[in-house]
């Protein structure tokens, strides 16, 4: 933050100069005018600014959304192959797998949702869960029947597959667009609006209507990238229903339908 500060002072610096220096100049001439081209270069820069922030302050955050509900979806697809695999092992054990993975759906759409979008973060004893089912899955007594040997391996393959999908939810949770853009874009549309101001013009009337409607959707969409920057909340947050549909679809699986 201190670089890009830093890089706007010598900007202004430079121009501070430019204008000191070419104050003499032969050709040059004074620009006091609202509508002249000083104001108006400043004016086509500043919105060109704005739009490209803010385009990206959108962009960003909804890609983002897009890849941690795709992911939640492939965690609970991995979670029902999971789920299939432990039908394969000794009752006692098959038992052991399908409660922990139904335990573990419980915390994720529960608990843990709250806290990715209040906390920014996963909930320690999820992973614990996870961790106990590969002890227990990898301690199977299979012996030296080939069906329970497969069945134990593709178990702890899809449970590898929750725990990749977890560790990307858990970036997923803490991802947000850079401060500095989102400083930018509120910068650049608050200047935006002031610019006919600083530029010496003094609306009245009606003309004070699409000034005022300019500022209003200008705001609204600042607004926007604040509320849309984080995966877990706002306005475009991801929701915990690929974890609900998963919890009735292993309900009708342990009921046999």
């Amino acid at each position: 933050m201190i670089v890009y500060c830093a890089a706007a002072a010598c900007a202004i610096a430079v121009v501070l100069v430019a204008s000191r220096l070419l104050r003499k100049t032969r050709g040059t001439i004074d620009d006091p005018d609202p509508d002249g081209p000083t104001a108006s270069h400043s004016g086509a820069m500043l919105s060109a600014l704005f739009l490209l922030a803010f385009a990206i302050a959108i962009v960003v955050p909804w890609t983002t959304a897009d890849g941690a509900r795709a992911n939640a979806y492939t965690e609970t697809h991995a979670i029902t192959e999971a789920y299939w695999a432990a039908g394969r092992l000794p009752e006692s054990d098959a038992r052991y797998v399908r409660d922990g993975l139904r335990e573990y759906v419980g915390l994720v759409r529960g608990d843990e949702w709250r806290l990715m979008r209040d906390g920014r973060r996963l909930s320690p004893r999820g992973w614990r869960l996870l961790d106990d089912l590969r002890r227990h899955a990898t301690a199977v007594d299979t012996g030296d029947d080939e069906e329970l040997q497969e069945a134990r391996g593709t178990l702890l393959a899809h449970l590898g597959e929750i725990s990749s999908a977890r560790r990307q939810r858990a970036k997923d949770a803490l991802t947000t667009p850079p401060g500095g853009l989102l400083a930018v874009t509120v910068g650049t549309g608050a200047a935006v609006v002031l610019l006919p101001f600083l530029a010496g013009a003094r609306p009245r009337g009606m003309t004070l209507v699409p000034l005022s409607l300019m500022a209003g959707l200008l705001a609204a969409g600042a607004y926007l990238t604040i509320d849309i920057s984080h995966a877990f909340s706002g306005a475009m947050a991801v929701g915990p229903e690929a974890f609900t549909a998963v919890d009735g679809e292993l309900r009708r699986i342990a009921g046999g339908g």
